[in-house]
């Protein structure tokens, strides 16, 4: 499959480039990551100012409109340099599940802040016992007048140390495992009672855990209908996936690029290592690997954006089939650079990184996998 994009994609497109090429290049990217924060709201402010965050959001809303295809694009574009400000939890995640499943008034409060960039926000719904499953939730909500009082832990909420808003999945009834009763609600990140213990990812970002204790929340910030929050998270799963793998599919391109560079230019045994047949036919099977994951990623965003039936099926199938050639692309990469494949100085090992982390992302291969083949 090969999308012919328009002539507003392809703009965006390059725009995206123009603004990573000029601004994010692998050493402005590691001094980002080393510092204090942890990422760079200039940086973010100006991704917001190109338009990104409010690409993928209807028009009606005040977005312009993209889609999952612009959401394709520009992940495509960050997975190739390594973006660490945090758009897909605040547009995809996030900004999803609001313009999915919020209230008019929701979607007119939070919306244009999160297309404008003056705030970030992340999902928390993990917690230790759940795997990745959303229902094992153990985090309650009990109404309390106009209030909902929110108690429990989340885990490896991604960007939560930048956030200003959290969305937290809790039990309103019903016990951890139970396919109802689970709910959505908006957080103020420094709510009271509401503490985070924040870490650094495998990837160099931030993430944290969140303890809530009896953290009371307006009733009006409940996202979606009571008890409905399964569904929601598990459409925001689908949109996640089509996100993660064009996000992988950037990483494997740049890795192509890297190794096929590196194995025109080293040499061993006084000839370069690309006239080795055995290594390049494992080059040639890196091409394949990433070439069957742009067309898997692209008919994966394409459902999404026409909604299509069993689009769950769909996207389990693509988390699969992408996260194991986007690892089997980083390892060959990482093996053919040696040594210094893993080092802090080369890029290589840091494209490794991330793809790790969005392998675990919302389920890894083998989960996706045997869910695929239980929905046939």
């Amino acid at each position: 499959m090969d999308i012919q994009f328009t002539e507003e994609q392809e703009l965006l497109r390059a725009s995206i480039q123009r603004l990573l090429h000029d601004q994010y290049a692998f050493d402005a990217r590691r001094k980002i990551v080393a510092s204090d924060e942890g990422f760079s709201r200039r940086h973010w402010t100006a991704l917001a100012d190109l338009g990104l965050c409010a690409a993928p959001f209807d028009e009606s809303v005040g977005g312009l409109g993209g889609g999952a295809l612009a959401t394709m694009i520009v992940m495509q574009e960050f997975g190739r340099h390594l973006v660490v400000e945090p758009y897909f939890e605040t547009v995809v995640l996030a900004g999803g599940l609001i313009a999915a499943v919020g209230s008019a008034a929701q979607r007119a409060a939070y919306l244009p802040k999160i297309m404008d960039g003056s705030t970030i926000w992340t999902l928390g719904w993990a917690e230790r016992p759940s795997r990745y499953d959303f229902d094992k939730v153990e985090t309650t909500a009990r109404r309390d007048g106009e209030h909902y009082v929110l108690s429990g832990k989340k885990v490896a909420v991604t960007a939560a140390p930048w956030a200003d808003k959290l969305i937290v999945s809790a039990r309103t009834v019903g016990d951890s495992g139970d396919g109802t009763g689970l709910s959505l609600f908006v957080v103020d990140r420094h709510a009271a009672n509401l503490h985070l213990q924040s870490f650094r990812t495998i990837d160099g970002r931030r993430a944290a855990e969140l303890v809530l204790m009896d953290v009371r929340v307006p009733a009006d910030d409940r996202l979606g209908a009571e008890g409905e929050g399964t569904a929601a998270l598990e459409a925001c799963r689908d949109r996640a996936i089509a996100a993660q793998c064009a996000e992988a599919v950037g990483a494997m391109t740049e890795l192509n690029a890297a190794t096929l560079a590196y194995s025109k230019t080293r040499k061993q045994f006084g000839v370069t290592l690309g006239t080795f047949q055995v290594l390049q036919h494992r080059m040639v099977d890196m091409f394949i690997a990433l070439e069957e994951s742009i067309s898997l990623t692209q008919h994966l965003n394409l459902s999404l954006a026409s909604n299509e039936p069993h689009l769950s099926r769909l996207a389990s199938g693509a988390k699969s089939k992408v996260g194991t050639a986007a690892r089997f692309v980083a390892d060959q990469s990482v093996q053919l650079h040696g040594g210094m494949g893993m080092s802090d100085e080369l890029n290589v090992g840091h494209y490794f990184k991330r793809i790790s982390a969005i392998n675990i992302q919302f389920g890894d291969p083998a989960f996706h996998l045997m869910r695929y083949a239980q929905q046939s």
